[in-house]
C-alpha cells in the first residue's frame, strides 16, 4: 500500500516575527552585564512550541473563531432555531455563526451564487459568493430506502428544490436551491421514512458508507447493517461526539468486493476472516484526500462486531482529544496518524479508551470483483439485486419517483445508494429481472452503462458549490458522451476498468488523486488566455477497483488540459494505453510506469 507522509506547509513552519534589539553598550565601552567574554550575544532560551489544540494536552481554550462558537453554542442545537426563528422570519434573520456555521450539523451549506465565473474563487468573501438558498445532505448511512423513502425523496426534490438531486459518492442524496423556510416540512417529511441530515456536514461524524448489498449478497463476509445502526443509535447526534477538530469519515462494509473505498476514511471496519475468531473487522484509520491526500493504515487490530461500536467510538473520541485544533489545514485525523505512527495510535485506542487489547488479525483479501455492484447478480435467497448507473450521480424526483414505482410494479424491495455514484436494488425476482433491467431505461438509469459511465465521477463543481472554480456534472456527460463514439473500438475489447474523476477545485470530494485519470479543477493559460481547465492526476487506485491495493497517482509537470479538451485527451491516453500495456496490466500500473512523453 502507498501512502504519503504529511509535510509541514510554509504557515505551518512560520512563526510569529520578533525584532532583535541592537547590542546595547556601557558608557564606559564595557559589554553590559552578562554578556559572553567574547562579546557573542547571550544564548536565547528556545521558545516553547505553540499549542496545537489538542484538548487532553492544551486545554480546551479555543485558538481560532471555529473553535470559539462550536464551544459558544452546542451546533447541534441549531435545528430548533432554524424550526421556531429562522423558518419564520427568513434568510436574513440568520446570525453569521449560525448561517456559516452551525447550519452544517444539520446538513446545510449555503450554495453559489449563479454567474460568478472560477477564476472569482479565491478573490471574494463568502457572503460575496453564497446564494440566499442552500445545499441540502441527507444521510443514508449504507441503509435501504423502500419506495416510500424514495417518493418522499422524490417530492423533496420535485417540490423544493427545483428537481435536483445527485447521489454522492459518500452515499448521500443532495438537494439544491432549499430555502430555509422549507426545513421544518423537509425534515418531517425525512423522519417519516427514517432518514435525517444530522451531523451530516460540520466538524462532526459525516454520514457512513455501507456496503449496498449488506446482507443479501451470496458471497459476503459478513452482514455489518446492525452495527452501524448500533453506532448510530449510540453517537450520531450525541453531544459528545459532535464537536470534532473537523470532519470524521466512516466506512463499514463486510462484502469481499471492498466497495467502500475504505483506504480514504477517517475509520474504516473491513470484513475479514479471523483464523481462530471467524467473521469480524480489520481497522484502518487516518485515510483522507483533499490538498494533502493520506491513505489509511491498517493498525493491525481485529475487531469482533460486538467490539465495533467500542473501537469506533474510542477512534473518534481520540481525534475530539488529540486532534489539531488550532490550524484548520491541520485539522484531520491522517496528520495526529502521521506523527503518531499506527503502532502508538493503537496503543492508545487500548490503554485509554477501550481498556483491554484488540487481537492482530489479518489485512483484507484483494477484492473478488468490482465493488461498484453495477449489473446483474444473484442474491443469497436466489433473488437478484441490480446495480445501475446515473450519468455522475445525477438522478433528481422523476427518476427517483419512477424507481419506486418500478421497484412495486416487480415486487423488488428496496435500494441502496453506492460509494461510487450509482443505485442498487434489491430483490428483484428471477422472473422480473429482464423487465427490471430495461424499465431503468426510461428513468436515466442503466444496468448496461458504458464503461465510462460506470466509471466517471463528477463532484458537484461551480454550479452549484462555493469552492469550485470549473464546471463539472455537465462537463463529465458531455465528455462521456463523446467517448462512448470516439472510443467504441477500443472499450468493447478492454478487459479492465478505466475511472475518471473530474472535480471542480483541489479539495478532491471526487477523489481526484485515486482514480486512474484524475482532473482537477482549475483556470489554467493556454497562448496567453485563461480558461476553465483540468490538472492531470495519473494511476491512482483504490482497493476494489482493479488494485490489490490503493494507491496515490502521478502528475506530470505541465500537463493541464482545458475543459473543452478533456475528451481528446482522454481519447489519446486510453488508445496510447491499450496499444502499450502488458497482459492484464491495469491502466494505474501502466500510467504509473509510462514515460512522461507518452502520458501527455
Amino acid at each position: 500500500m502507498t501512502t504519503q507522509t504529511h509535510t509541514t506547509t510554509p504557515d505551518e513552519q512560520a512563526t510569529e516575527a520578533t525584532q532583535r534589539p541592537a547590542r546595547a553598550t556601557r558608557g564606559d565601552g564595557a559589554a553590559p552585564a552578562g554578556a559572553r567574554p567574547d562579546g557573542a550575544r547571550p544564548a536565547r532560551p528556545a521558545r516553547a512550541p505553540r499549542p496545537n489544540g489538542q484538548w487532553k494536552i492544551d486545554g480546551t481554550t479555543p485558538l481560532n473563531h471555529n473553535e470559539e462558537f462550536k464551544q459558544e453554542g452546542p451546533p447541534l442545537e441549531v435545528r430548533e432555531r432554524i424550526e421556531t426563528i429562522y423558518a419564520r422570519d427568513g434568510f436574513d434573520s440568520i446570525p453569521g455563526d449560525d448561517l456559516h456555521g452551525r447550519f452544517r450539523w444539520w446538513g446545510l451549506y449555503t450554495q453559489r451564487k449563479p454567474g460568478i465565473d472560477g477564476g472569482r474563487t479565491a478573490t471574494l468573501e463568502p457572503h460575496e459568493l453564497e446564494d440566499r438558498y442552500f445545499m441540502l445532505r441527507v444521510r443514508s448511512d449504507g441503509a435501504a430506502l423502500s419506495p416510500e423513502a424514495l417518493r418522499v425523496l422524490g417530492g423533496i426534490s420535485t417540490e423544493f428544490a427545483r428537481g435536483t438531486a445527485d447521489i454522492s459518492d459518500r452515499q448521500n442524496i443532495q438537494f439544491h436551491w432549499i430555502e430555509v423556510e422549507d426545513m421544518p416540512e423537509i425534515w418531517r417529511r425525512l423522519d417519516s421514512v427514517g432518514l435525517e441530515t444530522t451531523t451530516a456536514c460540520g466538524d462532526s461524524p459525516r454520514p457512513f458508507l455501507g456496503s449496498p448489498v449488506a446482507g443479501v449478497a451470496a458471497d459476503e463476509i459478513l452482514d455489518a447493517t446492525d452495527v452501524i445502526t448500533e453506532i448510530k443509535r449510540q453517537f450520531i447526534g450525541n453531544p459528545a461526539l459532535a464537536n470534532l477538530p473537523r470532519k470524521f469519515k466512516t466506512a463499514i462494509s463486510g462484502h469481499p468486493s471492498l466497495d467502500v473505498a475504505h483506504e480514504i476514511n477517517d475509520i474504516s471496519l473491513v470484513g475479514v476472516v479471523h483464523p481462530e475468531l471467524g467473521p469480524g473487522f480489520d481497522l484502518w484509520v487516518g485515510g483522507g484526500l483533499s490538498t494533502a491526500p493520506r491513505l489509511g493504515e491498517r493498525l493491525g487490530a481485529f475487531v469482533t462486531p460486538e467490539q465495533a461500536p467500542a473501537v469506533w467510538e474510542g477512534v473518534t473520541s481520540i481525534f475530539r482529544d488529540y486532534g489539531y485544533r488550532r490550524l484548520r489545514n491541520k485539522a484531520r485525523l491522517k496528520f495526529l496518524l502521521a506523527d503518531w505512527g499506527a503502532p502508538k495510535f493503537r496503543q492508545v485506542l487500548q490503554d485509554e479508551y477501550l481498556g483491554y487489547e484488540l487481537p492482530d488479525g489479518p489485512p483484507p483479501a484483494p477484492a473478488t470483483r468490482p465493488g461498484d455492484h453495477v449489473g446483474v447478480h444473484e442474491q443469497k435467497d436466489g433473488r437478484f439485486y441490480v446495480g445501475a448507473a446515473p450519468v455522475v450521480g445525477r438522478v433528481g424526483g422523476n427518476t427517483l419517483d419512477g424507481l419506486a414505482d418500478l421497484i412495486e410494479s416487480v415486487g423488488a424491495d428496496a435500494a441502496r445508494l453506492t460509494a461510487h455514484q450509482k443505485v442498487v436494488v434489491l430483490g428483484v425476482p428471477e422472473d422480473r429481472v429482464d423487465e427490471f433491467v430495461e424499465g431503468l431505461e426510461p428513468l436515466g438509469l442503466t444496468a448496461r452503462p458504458s464503461l465510462f459511465r460506470r466509471t466517471t465521477l463528477a463532484c458537484t463543481g461551480i454550479e452549484f458549490c462555493k469552492l469550485a472554480i470549473v464546471d463539472t456534472k455537465d462537463t463529465a456527460a458531455g465528455v462521456i458522451a463523446e467517448l462512448e463514439e470516439r472510443l467504441q473500438d477500443v472499450t468493447s475489447t478492454l478487459d479492465v476498468p478505466i475511472g475518471l474523476n473530474v472535480n471542480g477545485c483541489p479539495n478532491s470530494c471526487a477523489r481526484i488523486q485515486t482514480a486512474d485519470i484524475g482532473l482537477k479543477g482549475q483556470i489554467i493559460t493556454v497562448d496567453g488566455e485563461q480558461m476553465p481547465g483540468f490538472q492531470v492526476h495519473l494511476g491512482g487506485s483504490l482497493a476494489g477497483q482493479g488494485q490489490d491495493a490503493g494507491g496515490l497517482g502521478r502528475t506530470v509537470r505541465g500537463l493541464k488540459v482545458p475543459a473543452t479538451d478533456v475528451a481528446a485527451y482522454v481519447e489519446r491516453i486510453v488508445r496510447r494505453f491499450a496499444d502499450q500495456r502488458t497482459a492484464g496490466e491495469t491502466f494505474a500500473a501502466w500510467a504509473l510506469r509510462a514515460d512522461e512523453e507518452v502520458l501527455v
